[in-house]
């Protein structure tokens, strides 16, 4: 197996795995290859660092941490993320779970035929970029939500 990075069109640059260099060409040529962030087929490889392994009988060292560092800590990141998933909780208290019929009640309330209210739930990639180019306004939610009916 070989891994390429590959890049779309639009500057996407994402990961691959082939089982030579000949298939990535031969799925490139038949129109098999796109972009999983925006779905575009012009895929051309990008320029990647080589993976050199080291010799059998070493170990490379582990760089030793900056002193003036601005990295967070793991005890920042896992209190900001608890943050973000209150914060979502809370916005979604006053919003309705509508499941998969979400792209359709977007669109229904946008076109009028449905009175306006908050709503969240499950569209596909394809449904909510549809839902985008129609000017219907939709955003995806920070952390993934569990449908009611499935918790406990």
């Amino acid at each position: 197996m070989i891994v390429f990075d590959l890049r779309c069109a639009n500057a996407h640059v994402f990961e691959a795995w082939f089982g030579s260099s000949r298939d990535f060409e031969n799925q490139k040529a038949r129109g098999l290859l796109a972009c999983p962030l925006c779905s575009d087929r012009d895929i051309a490889k990008a320029v990647m660092a080589p993976n050199v392994g080291a010799k059998g009988n070493s170990r490379a060292a582990l760089p030793a941490p900056a002193a003036d560092s601005t990295a967070p800590t793991p005890a920042a990141i896992k209190a900001a993320m608890a943050a973000i998933a209150q914060m979502q909780a809370k916005a979604l208290e006053s919003s309705t779970w509508v499941g998969r019929a979400f792209a359709d009640q977007a669109r229904a309330m946008h076109e009028g035929s449905v009175d306006q209210a908050p709503i969240h739930g499950e569209a596909t990639r394809d449904e909510a970029r549809a839902l985008i180019e129609d000017g219907v306004p939709v955003a995806p939610l920070p952390l993934p939500v569990v449908p009611p009916e499935t918790l406990n």
